[in-house]
């Protein structure tokens, strides 16, 4: 299986933390999607690209396991990890980890492609293969 990953940092804000300064279990969501939005921008297939070429990609799946607690004012490694299939979805897997580098979060999600009159695309789209060619999942 072909994978594409990359490592980014966030530091836990304030606001997204309970009255004992721990994180809110909801907020690791909004990680994994800072960690998308990360990948996206470092991998050229970002949303502004995917928007460009006439699609939007919904979340249609969802998973996160907690492990341990994030704490305000850490800063926290978040791994993405593109997960290459031949369906016309994007899976990416996460980690994260708090400064001793210990895992304290991970989850997965799937987006499908939706053009812009709102149909799901069955087959992956055009810019899509050709960004899988260029990032040498497809030959």
């Amino acid at each position: 299986m072909n994978t594409i990953s990359f490592e980014s940092t966030i530091r836990v804000r304030f606001n997204e933390t309970d009255p004992l300064g721990i994180v809110w279990h909801g907020y690791y969501i909004t990680y994994f999607e800072d960690g998308r939005e990360a990948f996206g921008r470092a991998h050229n297939i970002s949303y502004l690209e995917i928007k460009k070429n006439g699609f939007t990609t919904p979340i249609v799946r969802s998973i996160c396991e907690h492990k341990l607690p994030l704490k305000y004012g850490e800063i926290a490694k978040i791994k993405t990890t593109f997960i290459d299939t031949l369906a016309a979805k994007m899976i990416f897997k996460y980690e994260i980890f708090n400064p001793e580098g210990k895992v304290v979060c991970t989850g997965e999600t799937v987006q499908v492609f939706v053009d812009d009159d709102g149909e799901l695309s069955l087959t992956q789209p055009k810019f899509f293969e050709d960004w899988k060619r260029k990032m040498r999942l497809l030959e």
